[in-house]
C-alpha cells in the first residue's frame, strides 16, 4: 500500500544480522568450523581480522617445525583463537591470552566445543611487566605475537613501534621469557625496515598469501641467532598444503635480470604475472636469473619463457602469447575491436589500466587478457608495446 510506513529494524534483528554475516565469513574462511553447532562470534571486527584456516595451518607447520611436536605455545595476542585452534594440532598445550573480556569468554567457549582440551586460557593486556601474571607458571618453548595493526583513533599503521602492543619495547622481556618469538604483522610492513629494526633475532621471514591475495608476513625470531634471515614465498592452499620458495637477500641483491634479444619472437611462448605474494617479496630479479625467465623490463615486472618452471606455477599466473605489436593509437583501436571482451593491464607505461581499457573500448571478459607494457631489449633499445594473451 502507498504511504504505509516502512518498519523500522529492531535492534536485535540488526544483532542477529550482525551474527548471520560474522558466521558467513568464518565458514569461508575456516571451513572447518561451519558446521559446528554453538560457535559464538561477538563481533564483526574479530571474524574480520581473524586467519583463514589456510594462513593459521601454514603458521602452525611453521611453529612445529621451531619448537618439535611436544612443545608448549603461548599465543599472548589471541583473538578470535583460529591460530591457536590450529596450534593445537601440533603442540601440547597452547595457552590463549586475549584481553577482551568478551571475547575471551566467547573464544573459551568455542574451544570447548571444537573439542580442543589441550589450550588454556588467560585474560590479560600484554603491556611491560604482565608477561608473568599472563604466563602464571605456563612454560612456552615459542611465544606467537600479532599486535593490533590500528592506532587509538583506527587508522591502520605499519611500523612495529606503532602497534599494539609494541614488541620492540617489550623485546628484553619476551626473549628473556623465551628464546623463539613468532611474530604477525601487515604484508604493507616494509621487510628491510622490519630487517634493520629486529637486527641479528631475525632468523626467517615468511610472506604468506591464500586466493591470490597476500595475507601476512610472519618473522620468526630467535635469540642467539648468528645467521643472515632468509625469505620464504609461501602460497597456502587448501586444507595443509603450500608451496614455498626460499632465497636469501644477498642472492636477491646479487641477482641480474635477462632481458628479450627481440619482441618479435615471443609468440606461443608464455607470459608469467606473478601474484601479489611473490611480488611483496620483491625478488624480481632473482625470478629470471634463477629460473631463466626474461623480464619484459626493468620496471615490468612480467617474464617471458618457453616453459614456466613448475615451482613457481602457484604464485603466479601463466598465460600463452598470442600475438604483440607497437603500442600506439591504431594499434590499439585495432586490438580492441579484435578482442572486444578481454582484460586489460597497464604496466610500466603513462597510463593506467582503465584508461587503457576506454581507449581500446572494450568490455570485461574470460576471453584473451591484454598487456599493455615497457620493454627493454639486451641491447639496450626500449619500446612500448601491446602483448595479447590466452590461457
Amino acid at each position: 500500500m502507498s504511504g504505509q510506513k516502512k518498519r523500522k529494524t529492531s535492534f536485535a534483528e540488526i544483532l542477529d544480522n550482525a551474527r548471520d554475516d560474522g558466521a558467513k565469513r568464518m565458514a569461508c574462511k575456516v571451513p572447518e568450523w561451519a558446521g559446528v553447532e554453538g560457535l559464538s562470534f561477538p563481533t564483526s571486527l574479530c571474524t574480520e581480522q581473524c586467519s583463514s584456516s589456510a594462513t593459521a595451518w601454514y603458521k602452525a607447520g611453521l611453529a612445529e617445525r621451531i619448537m618439535g611436536r611436544a612443545g608448549n605455545i603461548a599465543d599472548l595476542t589471541g583473538g578470535l583463537g583460529v591460530d591457536s585452534w590450529a596450534f593445537s594440532h601440533v603442540a601440547a598445550r597452547v595457552l590463549h591470552n586475549e584481553m577482551n573480556r568478551a571475547l575471551h569468554d566467547a573464544v573459551k567457549s568455542n574451544f570447548a566445543i571444537l573439542g580442543r582440551t589441550n589450550i588454556d586460557t588467560a585474560c590479560a593486556v600484554l603491556e611491560s611487566g604482565t608477561l608473568g601474571t599472563i604466563l602464571d607458571g605456563f612454560t612456552p618453548d615459542l611465544l606467537f605475537i600479532d599486535p593490533a595493526r590500528r592506532n587509538s583513533s583506527g587508522r591502520k599503521v605499519f611500523l612495529l613501534e606503532d602497534c599494539s602492543p609494541d614488541i620492540l619495547g617489550l623485546m628484553d622481556e619476551l626473549t628473556g621469557t623465551c628464546g623463539d618469538i613468532l611474530v604477525k604483522i601487515s604484508p604493507m610492513a616494509d621487510i628491510t625496515m622490519v630487517a634493520r629494526r629486529l637486527g641479528s633475532l631475525l632468523k626467517e621471514v615468511h610472506v604468506t598469501g591464500s586466493g591470490g591475495e597476500c595475507k601476512e608476513l610472519l618473522l620468526w625470531l630467535h635469540k642467539g641467532n648468528t645467521d643472515p634471515y632468509t625469505v620464504t614465498v609461501a602460497e597456502c592452499l587448501e586444507g595443509h598444503d603450500s608451496r614455498t620458495m626460499t632465497f636469501s637477500p644477498s642472492e636477491k641483491a646479487a641477482a641480474q635480470a635477462t632481458f628479450l634479444n627481440g619482441i618479435e619472437d615471443i609468440r606461443d611462448k608464455y607470459l608469467f604475472e606473478p601474484g601479489s605474494t611473490l611480488s611483496k617479496s620483491g625478488c624480481h630479479n632473482l625470478l629470471s636469473g634463477r629460473y631463466g625467465m626474461s623480464k619484459l623490463g626493468r620496471f615490468t615486472h612480467l617474464y617471458i619463457c618457453s616453459q614456466v618452471p613448475d615451482e613457481i606455477r602457484p604464485f603466479g599466473k601463466v598465460r600463452r602469447v598470442m600475438e604483440s605489436s607497437p603500442l600506439g593509437n591504431s594499434s590499439i583501436r585495432d586490438t580492441g575491436r579484435r578482442y572486444p571482451r578481454c582484460e586489460v593491464t597497464a604496466r610500466n607505461i603513462p597510463m593506467t589500466s582503465e584508461a587503457l581499457r576506454t581507449k581500446m573500448g572494450v568490455a570485461s571478459g574470460s576471453g584473451a587478457h591484454i598487456y599493455g607494457v615497457t620493454v627493454d631489449l639486451e641491447d639496450g633499445k626500449s619500446g612500448r608495446y601491446l602483448i595479447v594473451t590466452g590461457c
